[in-house]
């Protein structure tokens, strides 16, 4: 059994962003994300604070818009219509969840497409759709990278997805088919979820409970992508019971320092994909 390091691999993508960043930099161009959050929820903090530590290591701008709880949605998207203007601010993230007055559809779909860094504008995920350039989500994408990066064919083989989300589910099922994997989507009206899962090559956790999936559902020698996180008394656990399950497969990512690093480092690779967005 062999554990990916998402650690690892995701300072790999954030050194090539660097490199990028700093010949755009000799050729006079800066990369800057504009970062939005509404309220002051604490996870969402967190990773605000990541992501801008993130843009500091590759040597990019970030602007940090904080606004309070009680910002109107018209405030909001009147904010991001200046940054979607702004020659100089390269990509928009506006950190989720929203406060509940605020739509967060028409929040997602008032950033222009060139600058939606997230991948969830309806344009991009259309173009995702129909194998068309474009922005696509962090989290699927940074698991792409995973499996290449650790010499994990992918082509021909059997993929089977644990949840149907418009950030990790949907998008994880496209990017599978065009690696040319044979593709499940499963959630929970899913029936025989258990033998479902043990067709697969390749199963990629998204569905939200901790520890779940035991090595009942994992076919001997599957690759095994725990997408969750949660926090419980003892530490950090994911969807998958990875001391049950890592002695059956061939690949594991563990949960902290599997799937959440690439999160970030795939951000950071589309801020700076925007940039040539930009001067189109």
């Amino acid at each position: 059994m062999n554990i990916i390091d998402g650690k690892a691999i995701s300072k790999q993508i954030k050194d090539e962003v660097k490199e990028k960043v700093a010949a755009l930099k000799a050729q006079g161009v800066t990369v800057t994300l504009a970062v939005v959050q509404v309220g002051n929820d604490p996870a969402s903090s967190v990773y605000v604070n990541n992501k801008k530590k993130a843009c500091a290591y590759t040597g990019m701008e970030s602007e940090s818009f904080e606004l309070p709880e009680e910002t109107t949605q018209e405030e909001l998207l009147s904010l991001i219509e200046e940054l979607n203007n702004r020659k100089d601010i390269s990509g928009i993230l506006v950190q989720l969840p929203l406060p509940k007055h605020i739509d967060e559809n028409a929040v997602i779909r008032a950033i222009s497409p060139k600058k939606d860094v997230d991948g969830f504008h309806p344009q991009s995920v259309g173009a995702l759709c129909i194998g068309q350039p474009g922005f696509v989500s962090c989290t699927p994408a940074g698991i792409i990278q995973l499996l290449k990066r650790s010499g994990i064919e992918i082509a021909g083989k059997e993929c089977v997805i644990i949840g149907r989300s418009n950030i990790v589910g949907k998008p994880m099922a496209l990017l599978m088919l065009r690696e040319n994997a044979t593709v499940t989507i499963t959630h929970s009206k899913t029936k025989d979820l258990k033998e479902v899962c043990k067709r697969a090559d390749i199963l990629i956790v998204a569905i939200g409970r901790p520890q779940m999936i035991t090595e009942e559902y994992v076919k001997e020698g599957a690759v095994v992508i725990d997408v969750g996180i949660h926090r419980r008394e003892e530490g950090l656990c994911g969807d998958v019971d990875f001391e049950r399950v890592s002695e059956h497969c061939s690949y594991i990512t563990p949960v902290p320092g599997g799937v959440g690093p690439m999160t970030i480092a795939m951000l950071m690779h589309n801020c700076v994909e925007s940039v040539a967005l930009q001067t189109e």
